[in-house]
């Protein structure tokens, strides 16, 4: 069994569960939201209350609400869903020179629809090139799949062909050992990783979050390429939707962003120094990026993952 839990580990389980929970079980299974049976909260009185003495309303409200102040939630009640005792887990990376445009293109016309049990998300950053002083566009696509690698391997390179899938790429494991691999933690590391509360390194952040509901154009990714190398540090990251996210209807929870959506964006910036200076630099690096993706993602409104 597993648990179709958040990937974004700082917010704990409470910010995972009031925002949604986005996660690599999405396709197949829903948010965290989506797989919740009850929860033991105490309201403005001081009253302690279970999902029947609370209503579903307020329940409704606590299932991906964002940071809204209901309630003070003691604990939930979860729902574990079935995965295979092994899986299939890939982790690829090209770069700007491997052909990059047109695998980005077909990878989003193929990840949304893929076989629920396969996840691939994209992540897109700045490296060093081999180019003395220069600096190249770097794509690594993370995938899950609930199954064995002949057939992942067999569906892959069928849909996604670009990508080039080779079977060397394909690893073996149970589902959390996957959640380690997820991090790009090595092979073999010991499962109680997991326990340890804190961050491997200290770092302040930024994130900021759009929806794509039609492909981005070729012209629209070549200008992206320039845009990240200028800007050097933003990173920009693809959730496929489809699945099990397309059938959920909108008002099941307080989450809304169902169907309709190919894709969540995340815009991510990490640094290390302190002060009010560096971080509105960053900050500004990040809004710079959200503002060239205006003309490609969702339109009056704008959407936006509330957390």
């Amino acid at each position: 069994h597993a648990f179709p839990a958040g990937s974004c580990p700082t917010v704990g389980a409470g910010g995972h569960i009031t925002g949604g929970g986005y996660g690599p079980l999405m396709r197949k299974y829903g948010l965290t939201v989506d797989n919740l049976i009850d929860a033991i909260i105490v309201d403005v009185n001081g009253t302690i209350l279970d999902r029947k003495a609370m209503g579903e309303d307020l329940f409704w409200a606590i299932r991906g609400g964002g940071g809204s102040s209901f309630c003070v939630i003691l604990s939930y009640k979860i729902k574990l869903v079935r995965v295979p005792k092994i899986l299939t887990f890939f982790r690829v990376t090209r770069i700007l020179e491997q052909n990059l445009t047109d695998i980005v293109d077909q990878y989003q016309h193929v990840a949304p629809n893929l076989d629920r049990d396969v996840f691939i998300r994209l992540s897109l950053d700045v490296i060093n090139s081999s180019r003395v002083g220069g600096l190249t566009n770097r794509a690594i696509f993370r995938c899950l799949f609930l199954g064995d690698p002949k057939t992942l391997l067999s569906l892959v390179n069928k849909h996604f062909p670009l990508l080039d899938l080779r079977k060397s790429d394909c690893h073996k494991m149970s589902w959390i050992e996957s959640v380690l691999f997820y991090y790009d933690f090595p092979n073999g590391t010991p499962l109680n990783t997991l326990l340890d509360r804190q961050p491997s390194s200290l770092t302040y952040l930024k994130r900021k979050s759009d929806y794509v509901k039609q492909p981005i154009p070729r012209h629209g990714l070549e200008g992206l390429w320039k845009k990240m190398v200028e800007l050097k540090t933003p990173q920009l990251k693809f959730m496929p939707y489809g699945g099990r996210m397309a059938e959920i209807p909108a008002n099941a929870t307080a989450f809304p962003h169902r169907a309709g959506n190919l894709f969540l964006l995340q815009y991510a910036a990490d640094w290390n120094e302190g002060g009010r200076e560096r971080a509105k630099h960053y900050i500004d690096l990040t809004r710079k990026l959200h503002a060239y993706m205006t003309p490609f993602v969702s339109k009056n409104p704008r959407e936006a993952f509330l957390n």
